[in-house]
């Protein structure tokens, strides 16, 4: 099952769990009914209001009076539980990360264990194509758990506990993110979020209940109206929880396995559930219980035969990672996790890679070892196959990436202003004369403190490889995100003015552009989530030939050339009579616009489009370095990451 068909399972679950959804409102409000009809009934013959001995006559299982004032209440009470749940869950994994108390890692950060941290996320991120998420750590959480959070790759965040950061190797770290970046891969934290908000609008019914029961007064009803909402809602909940459950026990092992096949080291994954097994991974918050289905390894106390776990058996799940394993936990040193351990650790900044890898590109200042040209995919017109698909070999690429990167940019890009300051230097043009005149220009609209940084910049950014601007501008989005709106503001205008001010806005530079924004837009706007309004592909025809028109131009400056490229991409779409359009109706605000529809399809139509494009850029026979950061930069416009390319 390749990425889109993971997606295409997930979209489905998702409209499943919608079904089951208002099947248990169905259930729940004729409960209630029923409930509150034997209530009033008994209620009134308590009173006086009926003829105790015509008790069977006088009880009509249909009341409709009843059953409004009964229905309306309990439905807007489980539809507002569940709209507040799914608003407060809107800013994506970040909002979950902070509500079991997380704190976010800065990018800068000095701790040694924390540095770590983010170096195993972003080369996993840079690896697999992704943004690099947010990192937060629970400072309080002594086990050793995690999770990935977030309705997209744009928002996502991922957080660990005090006792993941401080407990594990560097090897068993990388398996433990390993297993949540499947969890992104294959669509999970989508669906785990639409999971939150429909159990917790099951859930308030039993909440209402308890206020309910809690209320005084002689003769009054509604401690008994709110200890049958409790039973009631509590039967809700125990439905809910057993498929929450039994779903997140098979994705668990299908994570573990994907987080095996991205590091080729089952031995990490295996050492962290080893370890787990002897200090533990529960959650002591309020909030774990919501987001069980969330963690890494169970989080919440071992439930009766463990029939609620949202986590299959820990030494299930080592022995088909380890064959051999005896049952012996590993047991671990505590005292690391205080500040005096942490300090007496030995540094946990380690080289990058496992040891052994070969150099795989040069030194990156210069290029001198990288060929100025890729093969593309075999065939091109399985480039989508990539989507979602990391190997140890993009493991090692983005280590030895990482790695090799100049201080001076690395530095940079964990910094606001040296963020902002890095992206305009590598948007610069080559051209000498065009350079002087972009930085006369910048000089009068920038601060003298953003322009002397990026002046400071400028030379190594020029001899940067191609294939590292990409990676580079995702590393620096996590300290951009720390601007203010108002920094934000100025820092999108500001770009827009670099791009255009030479006059000829290159579709890489387009690409570049919409690839920072549309990773920190969700941070700074209400997040857009485009939703699946495209099941056939007809409908798109017209915005696919301005992304093909637009790849053909962009590839060939010959017109038969651009004929032919668009005709072999064309193919792909199964459609016959299309034909390419001419430069000027293909522009950069032509092809945003067919992106953002494209964006709106199914994943089988996305698969579809983007195996086009690689027909596209490949018709001449080779794949340029920029042509191949540029088809991954619009496959990241449409939700769908690519690993780096590596066969030069």
């Amino acid at each position: 099952m390749d990425f889109f068909e993971r997606q295409e399972k997930c979209r489905r679950n998702t409209k499943l769990l919608e079904v089951y959804f208002a099947l248990a409102v169905i259930g729940v409000i004729a409960s209630v009914y029923l409930a509150a009809l034997f209530v009033a009934h008994h209620y009134g013959i308590r009173h006086g209001r009926h003829d105790y001995s015509n008790y069977e006559s006088s009880l009509s299982l249909w009341d409709p009076q009843l059953f409004l004032w009964v229905a309306m209440p309990t439905l807007a009470l489980i539809l507002g539980g569940t709209f507040y749940k799914i608003q407060q869950l809107a800013g994506g994994g970040s909002v979950v990360a902070e509500m079991l108390g997380g704190r976010l890692i800065l990018p800068n950060t000095a701790d040694p264990d924390e540095h770590r941290l983010r170096n195993v996320v972003e080369e996993m991120a840079i690896a697999s194509g992704t943004p690099v998420p947010q990192i937060f750590v629970i400072d309080e959480q002594r086990g050793i758990n995690a999770f990935a959070a977030g309705h997209s790759t744009s928002d996502m965040a991922v957080c660990v506990t005090r006792g993941a950061l401080k407990l594990l190797t560097r090897d068993e770290l990388q398996g433990v993110i390993g297993h949540e970046f499947s969890h992104i891969l294959n669509g999970d934290m989508r669906l785990n979020l639409r999971l939150m908000g429909l159990v917790f609008g099951i859930l308030c019914l039993t909440l209402f209940g308890r206020i309910l029961l809690q209320t005084r007064g002689r003769k009054n009803p509604l401690p008994l109206a709110g200890l049958v909402l409790i039973l009631i809602g509590s039967i809700g909940v125990f439905f809910a929880k057993l498929i929450k459950s039994a779903v997140n026990r098979q994705r668990e092992f299908l994570a573990d396995a994907s987080a095996v096949q991205f590091t080729r080291n089952p031995a990490g994954l295996a050492g962290a559930l080893k370890k787990i097994g002897s200090c533990g991974s529960r959650i002591d918050d309020s909030g774990a219980e919501d987001a069980s289905h969330l963690f890494f390894a169970n989080g919440l106390s071992e439930s009766l035969l463990g029939l609620f776990s949202t986590h299959p058996p820990l030494d299930e799940r080592i022995r088909a990672l380890d064959p051999g394993f005896d049952g012996r936990f590993t047991p671990v040193d505590f005292s690391l996790l205080d500040d005096r351990g942490a300090k007496s650790q030995s540094p946990a900044v380690i080289a990058p890679g496992r040891g052994g890898t070969p150099s795989r590109l040069g030194d990156l200042i210069g290029g001198a070892i990288v060929a100025t040209a890729m093969r593309g995919p075999s065939p091109p017109g399985q480039f989508a196959a990539h989507a979602g698909t990391v190997t140890p070999q993009h493991l090692d690429y983005a280590a030895d990436l990482r790695s090799k990167l100049p201080p001076v940019l690395t530095d940079a890009a964990r910094e606001p202003m040296g963020a902002i300051a890095l992206i305009f230097a590598m948007l610069i043009s080559p051209d000498e004369a065009m350079r002087k005149t972009q930085l006369d220009q910048l000089q009068q609209r920038l601060d003298p403190g953003m322009f002397q940084e990026l002046s400071r910049l400028l030379s190594a950014t020029a001899a940067l490889d191609s294939r590292a601007r990409l990676p580079l501008a995702v590393l620096a989005v996590p300290a951009l995100r720390r601007l203010s709106p108002g920094q934000y503001a100025q820092f999108e205008d500001d770009l827009t003015f670099i791009i255009e001010s030479d006059q000829q806005v290159e579709l890489f530079e387009f690409m570049l552009q919409k690839l920072v924004t549309r990773q920190l837009d969700p941070h700074f706007q209400q997040p857009r989530r485009p939703v699946v309004q495209y099941y056939v592909l007809k409908p798109l025809l017209p915005d696919c030939v301005v992304l093909l028109s637009a790849l053909a131009c962009a590839g060939s400056g010959e017109p038969a050339a651009i004929r032919s490229a668009f005709q072999q991409g064309a193919a792909q779409l199964g459609i016959d009579g299309l034909s390419a359009l001419e430069r000027h109706a293909c522009g950069l605000d032509q092809v945003e616009a067919a992106l953002e529809r494209i964006n709106q399809g199914a994943p089988l139509l996305k698969k579809q489009v983007l195996n086009a494009c690689g027909v596209t850029v490949a018709a001449d026979g080779v794949i340029q370095e920029y042509e191949a950061e540029l088809l991954r930069a619009i496959a990241d416009a449409l939700d769908c990451p690519i690993p780096p390319f590596l066969g030069v």
